[in-house]
């Protein structure tokens, strides 16, 4: 009796596991309904555009250099001061050249030794000269030689004082220690203090900046366009430009220049493009900006457009699946314009009651 029992348990507990794997293997197997979601075509305003990164920078940006080398005595000015032209921007004391210093003396000493023999000659002629004694002609070379010693002492000193001091008394407030600027505009930086020593500008030297002065009221955009894009552009195109220092704003400039030349630049091919930017309003460019403009390439204003996932690609065709029955969808060819990147236009092929299959789809709910 107990082994019959036994028996009939161990039948029962195979029979349950070979129900029990069956059924895991069968729910396993099946797939879970999915429901994918749709979306309408919608009316909108699509616009093709290039970007362009760069900067907004002064069209006119001057270097002050001194024109001669020595120690910055004084500086007038400071960064953000206005100036014009020709104020005075720092002086510059001289450090002479020994060398130059002493034949500029010695020179000083000779024409005075000069300008006193002349000066005997002379004296001791004219009253030959007034009584008779000797004619004019004859008197004539002692004056002239008076004449040129006093000239070549005064020339002398001029120089002597120029080496000393940068300044003559010939040359008046004309001097080549004075720095003045070259045009009328705004200080962007001094990089120089008092004291410090420059170094003049000339045939194997650009100099020492004393400052950098630039038109605020003339500003330009500069910026680069890939060459993929460039054959779109020309003079006379609006670009938007979006500045990051200057919120809630985007100021409108005009393409003015196209580079004729591209340079390479992380492996590929760019353009400089520069657009004059008019004086703003109530808003503060400064120089340096970084900014990205928006040059429009092409629009189309109130259009039926559909998300370019939507489109599917079969056999060089477009289509899109279009919902005809609940979660029942057909392929319908159509017809599209102008696109974005992320909307594309519909030309034909579609009305705004559609509704178009999207990608993402959702499991079913259970009930």
């Amino acid at each position: 009796m107990m082994k019959k029992i036994l028996s009939f348990a161990l039948v029962t507990l195979v029979l349950a596991l070979f129900a029990g794997t069956v059924y895991f293997l069968w729910a396993k197997s099946r797939r879970p309904k999915t429901v994918y979601e749709t979306e309408s075509p919608k009316v909108a305003t699509i616009i093709k555009k290039a970007v362009s990164t760069g900067s907004v920078v002064p069209r006119k940006e001057v270097a002050i250099k001194p024109r001669v080398s020595g120690i910055v005595e004084e500086v007038l000015v400071e960064a953000g001061q206005k100036v014009k032209e020709g104020d005075l921007i720092a002086r510059i004391r001289l450090v002479p050249d020994m060398v130059n210093l002493n034949n500029a003396q010695s020179r000083v000493a000779k024409a005075e030794i000069g300008l006193a023999a002349a000066e005997k000659d002379f004296k001791r002629n004219q009253p030959l000269a007034r009584d008779g004694t000797i004619s004019a002609g004859a008197f004539l070379p002692f004056e002239t030689a008076f004449s040129n010693a006093r000239a070549e002492l005064e020339a002398a000193k001029a120089n002597l004082d120029l080496i000393e001091k940068g300044i003559s008394r010939v040359s008046g407030s004309s001097s080549n220690t004075l720095v003045r600027s070259t045009i009328t505009g705004t200080i962007l930086e001094v990089p120089v203090k008092a004291g410090n020593s420059v170094i003049e500008t000339n045939t194997f030297n650009e100099g020492t900046t004393i400052a950098t002065v630039a038109d605020m009221d003339d500003m330009v955009f500069l910026g680069r366009v890939d060459e993929s894009e460039v054959g779109k552009l020309k003079q006379g195109m609006k670009l938007l430009l979006t500045i990051g220092a200057v919120e809630g704003k985007k100021p409108e400039a005009t393409l003015e220049h196209i580079a004729p030349k591209g340079v390479e630049k992380d492996g590929a091919i760019q353009f400089e493009i520069r657009a004059a930017l008019p004086p703003q309003k109530d808003v503060t460019i400064r120089a340096n900006y970084s900014a990205n403009a928006d040059i429009v390439l092409d629009k189309r204003d109130e259009v039926l457009a559909i998300n370019e996932s939507l489109l599917r690609f079969e056999g060089g065709k477009r289509f899109v699946e279009v919902e005809t029955a609940p979660q029942v969808f057909e392929k319908r060819p159509v017809e599209t314009g102008l696109s974005d990147g992320i909307q594309v236009e519909v030309l034909s092929g579609l009305t705004a009651k559609d509704r178009l299959k999207k990608d993402a789809a959702r499991p079913a709910t259970s009930g």
